[in-house]
């Protein structure tokens, strides 16, 4: 009697759509070598709707493009807005922008390409400068929230303490924390053995949907992952807890309404930004793994959505921004009427 040969499951891409790798699929371990590509399943959504999802995106990456790229011009170009807060502003809209181009452009590609590979190198790249901003993002919202403590509780010293050398310092010190954060996470991650379906439910190579890929035990590497988030979402939340007590205390000890109102405003654009980034993270990470629909729309959120509203935020509630704006295009028209040629 002759052995059947034991069936093989292979991972196929239709014409019209990913297909699904069924949960029975081969779970073997598969060297992780460069050379072997990953698959980006994205949403599960029918094939008609792809070109929505590439159009939605498009709309908010370019949304993404002109309001950071759009507030940094603000920023650099008028000398009233030379202070601690916008330095630190700037930076969240370098930081934003360079971060969603992470992410966009390649799920962008994915919708539009019947193709949904990504090299093993270029997913290491993703993750691993993914990982740099949103890390230094977390940092330097905190740095933001000592700002205002400064400014809020101590305004007459806050010349002398929110110095220049003090404001690089804390920018510097955001940036290594996300540089030594993004190459342990990813040196971690990247050398688990992981199974020969390479199909990450994702639409960019996260930690999560990697986790469910890999075949080799998982304890020590989540052990120090927790660690690892630890000591970055601890101290940062501490900062901006604490921060915004002794904030709303004194506040609260303002006997005039106008100066209530106007000490809330400096702070209530910081605070909200705060709330949507560490809200999403922490409805990604708390969802259960059986639902990984849910874990990309929070995604969604802190990857496109709120680098978009980010400058929206400072903009729209905030005088001073709308005041240079205004005087950075009076300036450019002034400059473009000049080029024009009399009659």
């Amino acid at each position: 009697m002759s052995l059947k040969p034991k069936p093989q499951f292979h991972l196929f891409i239709s014409p019209c759509a990913f297909q699904q790798v069924s949960a029975m699929g081969d779970r073997a371990p598969s060297n992780h070598s460069e050379g072997t590509d990953f698959i980006l399943v994205g949403f599960q959504v029918r094939p008609e709707l792809h070109l929505l999802l590439f159009l939605t995106f498009l709309l908010v990456y370019t949304m993404i493009l002109l309001g950071n790229v759009g507030m940094m011009a603000i920023i650099m170009n008028d000398p009233r807005l030379n202070t601690p807060m916008y330095f630190f502003l700037g930076n969240l809209s370098f930081i934003d922008l360079f971060y969603s181009s992470v992410i966009a452009p390649k799920a962008m590609l994915t919708f539009w390409s019947e193709s949904k590979s990504i090299s093993f190198t270029g997913c290491v790249t993703q993750f691993l400068l993914f990982a740099l901003f949103i890390v230094t993002e977390g940092f330097l919202l905190a740095a933001m929230a000592y700002d205002r403590f400064i400014a809020i509780c101590n305004p007459l010293l806050y010349s002398v303490q929110m110095s220049t050398h003090l404001c690089i310092q804390l920018v510097a010190g955001s940036y290594f924390c996300g540089c030594v954060t993004s190459v342990l996470q990813t040196s971690m991650t990247f050398t688990l053995s992981f199974c020969a379906s390479r199909a990450i439910d994702h639409f960019y190579c996260d930690s999560r949907p990697l986790q469910r890929i890999v075949c080799s035990d998982l304890f020590i590497y989540k052990m120090v992952s927790f660690f690892v988030s630890s000591i970055i979402i601890l101290p940062t939340m501490t900062v901006i807890i604490v921060s915004y007590m002794y904030i709303v205390s004194t506040v609260l000890k303002i006997r005039s309404t106008e100066g209530r109102k106007k000490a809330f405003s400096t702070c209530s654009s910081h605070l909200g930004v705060v709330s949507v980034l560490y809200g999403a993270v922490f409805f990604m990470y708390l969802t259960p793994n059986r639902f990984p629909e849910l874990s990309k729309v929070a995604s969604l959120c802190y990857t496109l959505v709120t680098p978009m509203l980010n400058p929206l935020i400072y903009s729209l509630r905030n005088k001073d921004v709308k005041e240079a704006l205004k005087r950075l295009l009076k300036k450019k028209m002034v400059s473009f009427n000049s080029l024009l040629p009399v009659t």
